[in-house]
């Protein structure tokens, strides 16, 4: 691995978190409360970009990498899938959390401030995509793999997208709360710093584990399609104006697919 590689694959690590910190500047932008259009338009984008990212990028290529053909070809897929799913189950029982538009904390009883309990809900939600970035490029090192460097890049970078509108969601609310500007902007930042993290994990534990690789991508799809339907989904279609949430939906989902189509 040259220096240029090593220059990609930090660059695809910190693309995301990139999102992350631009989206959570929206807080020095937006007076007061963020409109609700513009929030429901958000989240179904964000819900679009997730979904697509986890078939287009993992569970079709985890198919793909098992070369036996018929029922056996689609096996590590699904117990990736479900694994990755029950995974993030686990982490949203034993995290105390609050969800953005809610004051009923899920997860064990906390004495921790409503800002603590958001900040984890954001980093409960981010890990499963800094995993999906992490496989992604563990892929791409291995010899004869179908993944491209391309591919990581795109997924990379719509990651860093969805992040954008994540970001704003996340540090709007925390302002809201009662936090100022600057701190509400630093919380939603940091919150990003679990995606490097999590794929620099992924990345290692794949180089020890070659053959799981299609059981770490469908895991990956697993644990973030999770999120899209135990948070974005639930809060994006509920009260008004639900049909902006579909419409952002169509956005982000069309405009995954196509990078990773194109890119990949």
């Amino acid at each position: 691995m040259n220096l240029l590689q090593n220059h990609d694959i930090l660059l695809t690590l910190l693309i995301p978190l990139a999102g992350t910190i631009v989206g959570s500047a929206f807080v020095f932008l937006i007076k007061d409360h963020m409109p609700p259009r513009l929030q429901k338009a958000l989240l179904g984008f964000a819900s679009g970009v997730m979904i697509a990212a986890a078939v287009w990028s993992l569970l079709i290529p985890a198919i793909e990498m098992t070369p036996d053909g018929g029922f056996s070809s689609v096996i590590p897929a699904a117990v990736g899938f479900l694994l990755g799913m029950g995974f993030l189950l686990g982490i949203d029982r034993i995290t105390p959390h609050l969800h953005l538009d809610s004051n009923e904390p899920e997860g064990p009883r906390s004495h921790l401030s409503r800002t603590s309990m958001l900040a984890l809900a954001v980093t409960i939600h981010n890990l499963p995509e800094g995993m999906a970035v992490g496989v992604v490029i563990a892929g791409v090192l291995q010899d004869g793999s179908l993944l491209s460097g391309a591919g990581a890049m795109a997924m990379a970078l719509g990651i860093a997208i969805q992040n954008i509108p994540e970001g704003a969601i996340v540090s709007m609310p925390m302002h809201t709360a009662g936090n100022s500007r600057t701190r509400s902007f630093l919380i939603g930042s940091l919150s990003g710093i679990v995606e490097p993290i999590g794929a620099l994990l992924i990345i290692a534990l794949a180089s020890l584990l070659t053959p799981a690789l299609p059981y770490l991508l469908a895991f990956a799809a697993g644990a973030m399609i999770y999120v899209v339907v135990e948070e974005l989904i639930p809060e994006a279609s509920t009260g008004h104006h639900s049909n902006i949430s579909t419409i952002g939906f169509a956005a982000g989902f069309t405009l995954m697919m196509v990078l990773d189509v194109v890119l990949g």
